[in-house]
């Protein structure tokens, strides 16, 4: 089972050491450290253990370190920044399992770019060797790039001409989009197996600064300490520590806190009920900073997160999560009062950003997501965006016969109208009415007010509403029609559909991973019998299928 909970003290591959404002978080990859045996991390290459500890590190630094105002990225071996994903890890690897480093990899440098945009702790790389592939993509998730001046080391991205596939963690969308590399310069550059050293490397705006050896980390803390200054994180607040999550794990069967999931094997599915608080949520920043991790959003955040990335290494079959809510909706809409009371404190400001990126992760996870209204129900606020984000959605018109649970009912809150966008920037709201003022304010005019089934579904936040007597039957065919069509197919179908309106670096880059990378990933040309990915390293040449299709 792969374990994506993790803690400095267990650490292989990362140092984290502490200056004041400015942290520094070098790369140390252990060559005989890999996840699996039958591959070497030699020259800094990673396979996914390695991520897992960077994204556990870049959390810890945004919760745990709210003095910290800059990061330098940097490698702690000589001449070598980082070599990328290991070659050999990625020829061995099934299909889903390459998809899916992929895929976190560019979660968790969104979370380096996210911490810089909207926590104030803004990266700096330094890359002090060579940086190849997605040793150079992890460079350009940070907003400051500098680049040893010592007449060999270079930046590159060579995945297409040695590997026969993408820069898979974003490194072609980054580069013309974020960086604005001329896309003639990008084209030369991402063919070129050698790299680009030196002014050219300026020139070209692929790093920003060139630095001589001998004054490589005194400039790289000067420029971090001159962007700290900018920041508003605070200077002498104290953490919160991510202490290890409660979790059972069983054959069939995964239980946190505020969160359970029944897996039903044959039918792929997986019943997945959320929870809401148990008690009288805190209301001021300080009742906030004294719960801490118990914070419900706090406390949920993490243990969707958690759930999602065991759910997509750990259970691949598992394709349709049909979702319940549970609890008490004014708890819910307490919890989400409080955020909204408290956006100013630091803290508060992280645990929204955290809620952000973990419903991000849901949305582009290869997974059919049903959400069912029913009797007891909660989805309020918070809980109400996973019926947003869901594939489809049915609430119930009335009640069972024989329950005396109340009717089913939505609550939005002020959560549901800016704290949580998608990838597009748009609220999931915003994306389910493009364009549609007059139905966003139809919604807005609701806020803190129960809707039934056919007020919900005449404002549009649900697909169906059925009486009780259809019930059953809607809900076991659309999901029983689920486990019957191609699960590639619908995981085109989705991510084409989730993500309507305008194109932003995230959406385009997941974009490509659901299409383009995952189909190239398949292609003989790359993990064929003579496919580059088998052959690298071999000596011997790859045999190029000609033909475009």
């Amino acid at each position: 089972m792969i374990e994506f909970s993790t803690h400095p003290d267990q650490y292989k591959h990362w140092k984290l050491s502490f200056d004041g404002p400015v942290a520094t978080l070098s790369m140390d990859v252990a060559e005989d450290g890999g996840m699996v045996p039958g591959y070497d991390l030699k020259l800094n290459s990673y396979d996914l253990g390695v991520d897992i500890e960077l994204h556990d590190a870049i959390q810890r630094l945004r919760f745990e370190h709210p003095e910290v105002k800059s990061v330098i990225m940097t490698s702690a071996k000589d001449r070598v920044f980082c070599a990328g994903a290991n070659i050999s890890m990625l020829g061995t690897s099934s299909h889903a399992h390459k998809v899916n480093f992929c895929k976190f990899t560019n979660e968790t440098r969104n979370g380096i770019e996210d911490a810089t945009k909207y926590s104030e702790q803004r990266y700096i790389c330094l890359i002090n060797g060579t940086a190849a592939g997605g040793g150079y993509e992890l460079a350009l998730a940070a907003d400051y790039i500098m680049l040893i001046d010592d007449g060999s080391s270079t930046v590159s991205l060579p995945e297409v001409p040695l590997l026969a596939v993408l820069p898979g963690t974003g490194g072609l969308t980054r580069g013309v989009d974020k960086r604005h590399v001329r896309r003639d310069r990008a084209d030369f550059f991402c063919t070129l197996t050698e790299g680009i050293k030196g002014k050219r490397a300026v020139e070209w705006d692929l790093v920003d600064e060139l630095v001589p050896r001998s004054k490589l980390m005194q400039t790289a803390i000067e420029r971090a300490r001159q962007f700290a200054e900018n920041s508003s994180r605070p200077d002498d607040a104290k953490g919160v520590q991510l202490t290890p999550l409660g979790r059972q794990v069983k054959d069939d069967e995964i239980a946190y806190r505020y969160l359970t999931a029944k897996f039903d094997r044959a039918g792929a599915t997986a019943e997945v009920t959320l929870l809401g608080p148990d008690k009288e949520p805190e209301k001021d920043a300080a009742a906030i900073h004294a719960a801490g991790v118990d914070f419900w959003p706090f406390a949920f955040a993490r243990e969707l997160d958690d759930f999602i990335l065991h759910m997509r290494a750990n259970e691949p079959e598992i394709s349709t999560w049909v979702v319940r809510a549970s609890g008490n909706a004014d708890l819910v809409e307490a919890a989400d009062q409080a955020l909204l009371d408290n956006s100013g404190d630091w803290l508060v400001r992280e645990i929204t950003l955290y809620l952000k990126r973990t419903l991000k992760r849901l949305d582009i996870s290869s997974r059919s997501i049903v959400t069912l209204i029913e009797p007891g129900s909660c989805f309020t606020g918070t809980l109400m965006e996973f019926v947003l984000a869901a594939d489809r959605s049915f609430m119930l018109d009335g009640g069972f016969e024989g329950s005396n649970l109340p009717a089913a009912c939505l609550r939005p809150t002020g959560m549901n109208f800016g704290p949580l966008p998608m990838c597009n920037d748009l609220t999931r709201l915003e994306t389910r009415f493009l364009g549609g003022g007059d139905e966003l304010q139809a919604i807005k005019d609701k806020i803190g007010e129960d809707l039934d089934a056919l007020e919900a579904e005449e404002l549009g936040l649900v697909t169906f509403a059925p009486d009780d007597i259809d019930w059953q039957d809607e809900v076991r065919i659309a999901i029983e029609e689920r486990a019957s069509l191609s699960t590639d197919a619908l995981t085109g179908m989705e991510a084409s559909l989730r993500f309507a309106g305008p194109e932003t670096l995230e959406t385009k880059i997941f974009g490509r991973l659901s299409a383009w990378q995952n189909w190239i990933f398949q292609r003989p040309n790359a993990v064929g019998e003579e496919g580059a990915l088998k052959l690298y390293g071999t000596g011997k040449q790859s045999n190029f299928d000609k033909k475009r299709v």
